[in-house]
């Protein structure tokens, strides 16, 4: 079999990053969403109204320990595994555009940047009112009280005018340092911070890796409770790219990108470059951020424990203001001191640091002010001088073997004054059985009742080989894997020897207006529910 016969089932879903499509106004025009109602015979179990979802799966996953992936890597080392097959049992029950959609865990924390500035805009009456007792109307000598306490804390005399509303944007402005645009932009850009970590953290101990969607393959998912819908499409096969595009139900935001990781083989570790642009724009404020995901890497692929992290540097753009949020994923470091930690700062486009970032990726978020961050870390530095020798850490053994995992802090230190930006969701208690999934990832795969009529027959809930393997029968699973690589490989002869090029339905292929990259962009009328013309895939 050559190259371009060869199927292309790469280890993805390590790591990943996205691309830009453009906010179409066809995307909120699609007509029917999937709410739970609709041919569900009254089945579906309901909690105050919101439909539950399962949190655990049909079947325990299938012990790996009898399997080696040695004899498959051994050739690979330095190269790319974009052409890999790999044997099932490292899989886990789930698509690549499942996985994808895991970036939606906290959507709380976008639905938080999108309502931050309706709270500053009642915040700048409250506390008018508050500090002036009255908001408008009041006596000559309460006017004027009004006035001495503006001029005392602004500094600048003033007079009153009929106008109270100019002066309660006056009197905010100046207390803040013109924070009624700036302030609002960086809490933004905080929860969008928070929320990019987030969009990582279902990766921790997920050592499985995702099935390669097949050409065209589709997945959508509407989650009424959380406030948004989103569909994907596999739009590429070499290279392999995953297209997605999520929206607020009330239109307050849209999220999407295009995936491509490229991955290598180091002799004992899968690393994952993240190729892309993840784009988030907030359209109520009319703000676009920018970034691209850590490095990824698994560690002891062919010997001892699987441990995973994530090193390199994040840059969040936000093009509307210049604000920037930089990240360091830090790497592990020789005693493990630094395993999955992650800081930063927030700076307005003149530079100006307005706050510190720090926490763990597979844990919480913090934030604290430049100032207050600094002096901690020097004391800590004091204390750290402070320490007799005999109690730092030793030098670690050497393992040609394995990279041993080091030993993990569960905890991060709050710096006294921080806010919390972010707490990662607690796992089920069985999660160890069931691939390390969130109770968010048990639900992927869920065909609900009256699902499977409304859905295109392209989505990855109706492929064969994952829902076999979800069920436990990996003997069938191989099987249908093996029969979709062998369909797909017939289908891409046939348009080789027709001279036909393959056209994606939901998704083309354009540029990303903010960074100018290569992109792959929504073209709306999924949730118009016709798909008479989607080839059959499985």
């Amino acid at each position: 079999m050559n190259n371009d016969d060869e199927f292309y089932d790469a280890v993805t879903g390590l790591d990943s990053d996205e691309s830009y499509e453009g906010t179409s106004e066809a995307s909120f025009k699609d007509a029917v969403v999937y709410d739970g109602t609709q041919r569900n015979n009254g089945s579906l179990p309901q909690e105050n109204g919101i439909r539950k979802h399962r949190t655990t799966l049909p079947a325990p996953m299938f012990s790996r320990n009898n399997f080696s992936v040695w004899g498959i890597l051994k050739k690979c080392i330095g190269l790319e595994l974009s052409k890999i097959t790999m044997p099932i049992v490292f899989n886990e029950p789930l698509s690549f555009l499942q996985r994808i959609t895991e970036y939606m865990e906290h959507t709380y924390l976008i639905n938080k940047a999108c309502s931050l500035s309706d709270s500053i805009e009642r915040m700048q009456v409250r506390a008018y009112t508050h500090r002036n007792n009255k908001a408008c109307s009041l006596s000559d000598s309460i006017e004027r009280m009004q006035v001495r306490a503006y001029t005392h804390r602004n500094n600048k005399a003033c007079s009153l005018s009929d106008s109270i509303e100019r002066m309660q944007v006056r009197a905010y402005t100046h207390r803040n340092n013109k924070a009624c645009s700036l302030s609002d932009s960086i809490e933004r850009m905080q929860a969008v911070a928070a929320f990019a970590v987030s969009a990582v953290a279902s990766q921790w101990d997920r050592t499985g890796k995702p099935f390669n969607p097949l050409l065209g393959e589709t997945y959508e998912l509407t989650r009424e409770d959380h406030g948004y819908r989103l569909i994907s499409e596999q739009v590429s096969h070499h290279p392999p790219i995953s297209a997605f595009h999520a929206e607020s139900l009330v239109g307050d935001f849209v999220f999407h990108g295009s995936i491509y990781p490229k991955l290598k083989f180091w002799g004992k570790s899968v690393e994952a470059e993240p190729k892309g642009t993840i784009t988030l724009e907030l359209l109520k404020h009319g703000e676009v951020y920018t970034w691209t995901n850590p490095f990824c890497c698994v560690h002891n692929v062919i010997l001892g424990k699987l441990w995973i992290e994530q090193y390199g540097t994040v840059e969040i753009l936000n093009h509307s203001t210049g604000d920037k949020c930089v990240l360091n994923f830090k790497p592990c470091g020789m005693f493990g001191k630094e395993l999955h930690r992650v800081e930063g700062y927030i700076q307005d486009k003149s530079k100006k640091k307005h706050c510190v970032i720090y926490g763990k990726w597979t844990e919480c978020m913090w934030s604290v002010d430049p100032q207050t961050y600094e002096a901690n870390k020097k004391a800590e530095k004091k204390g750290d001088s402070k320490k007799p020798k005999s109690q730092e850490e030793p030098e670690g053994a050497d393992n040609d073997d394995a990279d041993d995992m080091p030993e993990v802090q569960e905890t991060v230190a709050m710096i006294p004054g921080s806010t919390l930006l972010w707490r990662i969701s607690s796992r089920p208690q069985h999660s160890a059985k069931m691939y390390n999934f969130t109770n968010f990832a048990m639900s992927l795969n869920e065909l609900e009742p009256g699902m499977q009529d409304l859905l295109a027959p392209t989505d990855c809930r109706l492929r064969p080989d994952i829902r076999a393997m979800e069920n436990g029968d990996m003997d069938e699973a191989s099987r249908e894997k093996a029969r979709l690589e062998e369909k797909q490989r017939s289908a891409r002869k046939d348009r080789s020897k027709d001279e036909e090029e393959w056209s994606t339905r939901w998704f083309q292929s354009g540029t990303n207006p903010y960074t100018s990259s290569q992109d792959w962009l929504y073209t709306g009328g999924y949730f118009d529910r016709n798909y008479s013309e989607l080839p059959v895939i499985y």
